[in-house]
């Protein structure tokens, strides 16, 4: 079939590589206008640009896809279908209807659960044990459209939101290869999602990122893992903003007051609500990230100082 790739971030460069080593013919790939990025802050392609201009492959970048040239085009190049993979746009009525075969979008849950933005932190965030990612027809509605195939992934304790992505974006990106033969052929057909079972994954910010000590490590941990690499994790400490790296809980060990910090050879501990955790990896503000126990030679904690506080 000749498709149009609609994506932009890293994650959806295995599901572009996929296609390209396919059968199908990619016209054009769709992604975000150039941004700045990088410790720089230099404006450059995203991602999924990159890899299509290495490709000779026409980018399309418009501001928004309801631009009135990005229609013409779209139209012009008349794709069969148009899969889509982080794209970060919402697509118009417009531009739905083009494609013979609609808009097939790989998403990274077990649709209707964990329907938006972030449903991979979403399922470490609320500890689910089994996650995985699935394809399914775009329409209007938040990611309501019927399904066309899934596979399913375990969520591991120790999985970060990245960790996590990373599988999924490489199994998903084999799903949406065979979602594009079957369809070409004949042989899937949508099925609409269950009523049951529908959940919401909105962006996480920097705000719901911050930690709360007083609650138990259990959650701790799972919000660390959720927000690590994005959008980080958080506490203060002296006034200034702490981020923090994934922990490791120690149950069954003599509770430390909510948020104070115990320095010893072992590691770097810290009160919650329930047990204390091990500090691994933390980044001052400003600064490099560092093992917990060389930013604690360099800030010296005295006795009963919290983080948090």
């Amino acid at each position: 079939m000749r498709v149009l790739f609609a994506g932009t971030p890293d994650v959806a460069v295995p599901s572009l590589r996929a296609i390209l080593s396919s059968n199908h013919d990619v016209v054009a790939v769709l992604t975000r206008p150039d941004a700045r990025s990088g410790r720089g802050r230099k404006v450059s392609p995203s991602p999924v640009a990159q890899v299509a201009e290495e490709a000779g492959i026409e980018v399309l970048k418009p501001a928004k896809p309801r631009d009135p040239e990005f229609i013409d085009r779209l139209n012009a190049l008349a794709p069969d279908c148009a899969p889509v993979v982080a794209y970060g746009g919402l697509i118009p009525r417009s531009a739905l209807d083009v494609p013979t075969h609609g808009w097939v979008n790989l998403h990274f849950s077990l649709l209707p659960a964990w329907r938006g933005a972030a449903p991979v932190q979403h399922a470490v965030l609320n500890g689910d044990d089994l996650t995985g990612a699935c394809t399914f027809r775009l329409e209007e509605g938040l990611d309501t459209g019927p399904v066309y195939g899934l596979v399913t992934e375990q969520v591991r304790p120790t999985d970060t939101s990245g960790d996590l992505l990373d599988r999924l974006a490489r199994s998903g990106s084999q799903l949406l290869v065979h979602t594009l033969d079957g369809i070409e052929d004949g042989s899937l057909r949508p099925e609409p999602q269950p009523a049951d079972g529908v959940s919401h994954a909105p962006k996480l910010t920097v705000d719901d990122a911050a930690l709360d000590w007083t609650v138990p490590a259990l959650r701790i941990d799972r919000l660390i893992r959720a927000c690590t690499p994005a959008p980080g994790a958080w506490t203060t400490f002296r006034g200034e903003r702490l981020k923090l790296g994934p922990v490791t809980m120690e149950r069954g060990r003599e509770p430390i007051p909510a948020g104070e910090l115990l320095v010893e050879k072992s590691g770097v501990r810290v009160g919650t609500g329930s047990h204390p955790v091990v500090l691994g990896d933390v980044q001052p503000q400003g600064k490099r990230a560092m093992a917990a126990s060389d930013w604690a030679r360099g800030v010296r904690p005295e006795a009963g100082e919290r983080l948090g506080a």
